[in-house]
């Protein structure tokens, strides 16, 4: 018997979803992409054509109208997330929001009535949450092969100074925090299975753009401390260790994780430096757009829970709002 796949609308034509978001949720068993939506007529038929998307609409809000749609993908820019997330949800359409899905936490709270009371599922889009390598690792950490898990160091940057980017303008939720610290915080709130109980930031911001180009933090758990640097402006590299008292986990590529190759984890036993104890667990290939995407309509078709709840995402967000604090203010702030 055809499964009967949720019907997906797409606002706008983000790189994101044009490149990776759309194409992988196409490779679904739960998922259809039947309309996207541009600004421009042009822009939403030239992208429907590419991707064999059936309908094209020239505004969102012609999109929100159609009847046909169950449930809208937000990769708008961050401070469109939450002003047409409301939107479709007041359209009585679900919602899987781009991260971060707010530009602070009390903008992420108004979300909270909205869902409820239209009854439909908002998610934050952390794809790394739902990856295997992930939940494989978390699942290491807590059997005991390394010992009590007491620290998780993370690293995510790249370089881009373009100041026409999104990413670099502060009035759009732009920096190094906001557009990749956000996945070392999510991740080890996700690995310690606990909230930070204060959080200290440092964070140096671009002269001329004044986002935050190369951001430092230190998150304090009841079990342990994560420590993260992210960048807009340092070479591309990612990485990401799980340190316990008798041993390690290293993945390889945390956060961009290959769709056409094998992810690695290193788990090493600490018996020396030179990596004596290091065995590698090899993880088969996938998607994590396409399973994000499956995750959150069998939540629907369901009735279970989306893999990234805004619960979830207001407690990422009073985080990297602690650390914005904390930068400004030279100490210690509880999220």
């Amino acid at each position: 018997m055809a499964r009967d796949k949720v019907r997906w609308g797409v606002l706008g034509v983000a790189k994101i979803a044009i490149r990776k978001v759309i194409p992988a949720m196409q490779k679904g068993d739960w998922s259809e992409v039947v309309a996207i939506a541009s600004r421009s007529l042009e822009k939403a038929e030239e992208s429907a054509r590419a991707l064999g998307i059936r309908k094209a609409y020239g505004s969102y809000e012609e999109l929100l109208l159609d009847p046909e749609i169950e449930a809208v993908y937000n990769p708008l820019p961050n401070q469109l997330h939450v002003p047409w997330t409301l939107k479709a949800v007041e359209a009585g359409k679900h919602v899987l929001c781009e991260k971060p899905l707010s530009l602070t936490a009390q903008e992420a709270r108004t979300l909270l009535v909205a869902r409820d009371r239209a009854a439909v599922k908002i998610g934050e889009a952390f794809m790394v949450r739902a990856h295997p390598q992930w939940l494989r690792a978390r699942a290491i950490a807590q059997s005991g092969r390394i010992g009590k898990l007491r620290s998780i160091a993370g690293f995510f940057s790249y370089f881009n100074r373009d100041p026409a980017n999104i990413r670099n303008i502060p009035a759009y939720g732009g920096g190094a925090l906001m557009d990749v610290g956000c996945y070392p915080i999510t991740t080890s709130r996700f690995i310690f299975g606990e909230e930070p109980l204060r959080a200290l930031g440092l964070a140096e911001r671009d002269p001329e753009m004044k986002i935050d180009r190369l951001t430092s933090a230190v998150l304090d758990f009841p079990s342990g401390q994560s420590i993260f640097i992210c960048s807009t402006q340092l070479v591309p590299y990612q990485r990401v260790q799980l340190l316990g008292t008798q041993g390690r986990i290293e993945i390889e590529v945390p956060f961009n994780a290959p769709n056409d190759r094998p992810c690695r984890l290193s788990i090493d036993d600490g018996r020396d430096v030179f990596g004596g104890g290091v065995s590698t667990e090899t993880l088969a290939t996938c998607d994590q757009y396409t399973i994000q995407g499956d995750a959150f309509s069998r939540a629907i078709r369901e009735g279970g829970e989306v893999p990234v709840s805004v619960e979830d995402a207001i407690k990422n967000m009073s985080v990297i709002d602690a650390l914005f604090r904390s930068a400004e203010s030279g100490r210690w702030e509880r999220p």
